[in-house]
């Protein structure tokens, strides 16, 4: 019968099995790639690109594990979930790779660059043939080759070189685009991994970016989001004297342009300019996510935020006093050493005064070489648990109550996708509201007007009208 193994997600495995399955590959003339992405929309880009660069050598994607000749996980270290996920799928792939000894096993992202991490990549999972970081995504190629030869390649950069331009993208989707404006970040908030991982902020020329969003648009793109770590900072570090303001406005002045999007902001810079760009701007949706993280002015300072709770409240105002029906959404942090429950209930009340119409909460993870994991006042974990639930009970009242102020209007939908149910279709409002509808798969990438008939916290459904 020969080797069998069993995977998770796949069952019992044999060696028929994925004998099968890489003859089949093999037989369309293409190597195969199979990558699974952990984190953000920054490094779901990231993977574009990396299967842009992986096409253009003469692979393609496949969704079957056993097909690929080529696995990648790109990572995240933004929380620790995410890094536990990856250590479980290397145990996982260890007996895969005993299987199929040809099979390469690819680590990249930004966990790589964390030393603990790589570390323990390259002493525990000697199974892993290919580790990069996210400066040198660009030499994939090279690296790839080496490992085909026989090489264990791990190169990681501690420094970020000048931005390569022109890689090739395999988009995940021709109605929606990412498009990344500028890597990096200088706030150094004492909790955050990424300025230790994705280095210094460094913006792409103007150019590169509206000729990328052209390209979109000729391909069919209805929506373009804008990436960046720190994305309103945009510009500061060019010679150009370009500011984000002024990007968002050349943006919207591309012919044909659709919707325009942008993640994530910094309270820090968001300016009357830009705020007076978002209003004016036709293309530029009415939402902003805009993340706080706490509502407690001694727990932002203890972040390294910059900003005060009331500097917070006005800017919201200003925000909605521009851009009628604004859709604000945020991200908060529960736990955080050192908060005490009237710091937790600021958080609360906070919620309530602004009333977000929908928030990413997260329990504090710490991460190693930040300056909040030697910050006195760790929190146990059943506190944790139990803020992060009574945050999450009051957000969702919030939600439901924001969204059923909605029921018998008209909005725009964008079709993007199919509904769960048969014969209906989804799609998002220019406030990122999730639409369910009855409709056909024809109407994929129309704007469609919705009469809005019920809501439930996370959406809302409706008719085509």
């Amino acid at each position: 019968m020969g080797k069998s193994i069993t995977l998770p997600t796949l069952g019992v495995i044999t060696q028929a099995d994925l004998e099968r399955a890489q003859a089949e590959q093999r037989a369309k003339g293409k190597k195969g790639v199979f990558i699974r992405t952990l984190g953000c929309q920054m490094n779901e880009h990231d993977s574009e690109i990396i299967l842009g660069m992986l096409c253009k050598a003469g692979y393609e994607p496949v969704d079957n594990l056993l097909a690929a000749q080529l696995i990648i996980f790109n990572t995240c270290a933004v929380r620790e979930n995410p890094e536990r996920k990856l250590y479980g799928q290397m145990d996982m792939l260890r007996s895969l790779k005993e299987l199929n000894p040809a099979v390469i096993l690819g680590i990249c992202g930004c966990m790589m660059q964390q030393p603990s991490a790589l570390q323990r990549i390259q002493e525990a999972y000697e199974h892993v043939d290919l580790v990069f970081g996210t400066h040198n995504l660009h030499r994939l190629p090279e690296l790839l080759h080496r490992v085909e030869a026989g090489e264990r390649v791990i190169e990681i950069w501690d420094e970020p070189g000048p931005i390569v331009e022109g890689l090739p993208v395999l988009r995940a989707s021709t109605l929606k685009t990412y498009i990344t404006i500028m890597y990096g970040c200088n706030q150094f908030c004492t909790y955050c991994i990424v300025p230790y991982v994705r280095g210094k902020e460094r913006s792409r020329l103007p150019s590169a970016i509206l000729a990328e969003a052209q390209e979109a648009i000729a391909q069919g793109s209805k929506e373009i989001m804008l990436l960046g770590q720190n994305v309103n900072a945009y510009g500061c570090d060019l010679e150009e004297g370009i500011s984000f303001a002024e990007l968002l406005r050349q943006m919207d002045a591309l012919p044909n342009m659709g919707r325009i999007r942008f993640t994530s902001p910094h309270p820090k810079y968001m300016g009357d300019d830009v705020i007076s760009a978002i209003a004016e701007c036709k293309s530029v949706c009415e939402h902003v996510h805009l993340p706080v993280q706490a509502g407690s002015d001694r727990i932002l300072r203890r972040m390294g935020r910059r900003y005060t709770r009331a500097e917070y409240v006005r800017l919201v105002e200003k925000l909605r006093s521009a851009v009628p029906g604004l859709a604000l959404s945020t991200d908060l942090i529960v736990g955080f050493p050192g908060e005490t429950e009237e710091d937790f209930r600021e958080t609360l009340s906070l919620v309530e005064e602004i009333g977000f119409d929908s928030a990413f909460m997260f329990i504090y993870s710490p991460r190693k070489g930040t300056p909040a994991t030697r910050l006195p006042g760790e929190i146990p974990e059943e506190t944790k648990r139990e803020r992060i639930n009574r945050l999450i009970e009051l957000q969702n009242s919030i939600s439901l109550a924001k969204n059923r102020e909605l029921i018998g209007q008209e909005m725009e939908v964008l079709v993007d996708g199919v509904g769960k149910e048969p014969g209906t279709m989804a799609g998002r409002t220019r406030t990122n509201k999730l639409v369910i509808f009855a409709g056909e798969p024809s109407e994929l990438g129309t704007l469609r007007r919705v009469r809005i008939d019920a809501a439930n916290t996370f959406g809302l459904e409706g008719t085509g009208v």
